[in-house]
């Protein structure tokens, strides 16, 4: 049991070694894109969210 998990360690160590890492620059503009395309998409539900609740209390309350 010791032996597989220390060959597993062994081949995730070699694995890793052959992951392409983004620099410092592209993990910030990544972290950026996805913070804002978060935010745009909560503004448009958020927006279409209070047409639809406007109108469901006009016309249905």
């Amino acid at each position: 049991m010791l032996a597989k998990l220390i060959n597993y360690i062994k081949g995730t160590k070699v694995e890793l070694k052959n992951v392409h890492w983004p620099t410092r620059k592209q993990t910030i503009n990544f972290t950026l894109l996805v913070v804002g395309i978060s935010i745009a998409v909560a503004i448009f539900l958020g927006f279409f969210d209070t047409i639809f609740g406007y109108l469901v209390n006009k016309f249905l309350i």
